[in-house]
């Protein structure tokens, strides 16, 4: 078995990464944990309890090499399987392509936030609210 030494978001992470998760279910998060580079990840997002339990059985089968498609609120999200325990997430940041990384006790606990009894905290939900109006604050022409 082969580890990845790549540095990626986990539960047990010293670092806050994780912010905030959403009603429609993005992902609020710092990268590397640096609270000044935030940004949303779309998650998994589906009523029908079947297309949840197919999701993340898929996302347990992945292997090396292998992605998987979610259906989101807004837009597709990609989940590669890097290497064992090792997942990413193709995202777009500053006009750049990126993947963050995390591990697979990680990755799989957001995508239980599709579940249909799941409910955001009220933290998350403020959370969201100031993440999203700060964001609107910046200038999209640079």
């Amino acid at each position: 078995m082969k580890l990845s030494l790549a540095p990626r978001y986990r539960l047990d992470d010293n670092s806050p990464w994780l912010l905030a998760i959403d009603p429609v279910r993005r992902y609020w998060i710092c990268i590397n944990g640096d609270e000044n580079l935030s940004t949303n990840i779309a998650g998994l997002l589906t009523s029908d309890k079947q297309e949840f339990r197919e999701a993340v059985l898929n996302f347990r089968a992945l292997v090396p090499g292998e992605s998987l498609s979610l259906p989101t609120y807004n837009k597709e999200t990609q989940i590669h399987c890097v290497a064992t325990n090792c997942y990413a997430i193709a995202d777009e940041f500053l006009g750049a392509e990126v993947w963050h990384l995390c591990d697979r006790e990680a990755l799989e606990s957001l995508l239980m936030t599709a579940h249909a009894d799941w409910v955001a905290n009220p933290q998350d939900i403020e959370r969201s609210r100031q993440l999203l109006s700060k964001s609107w604050e910046k200038s999209l022409v640079a």
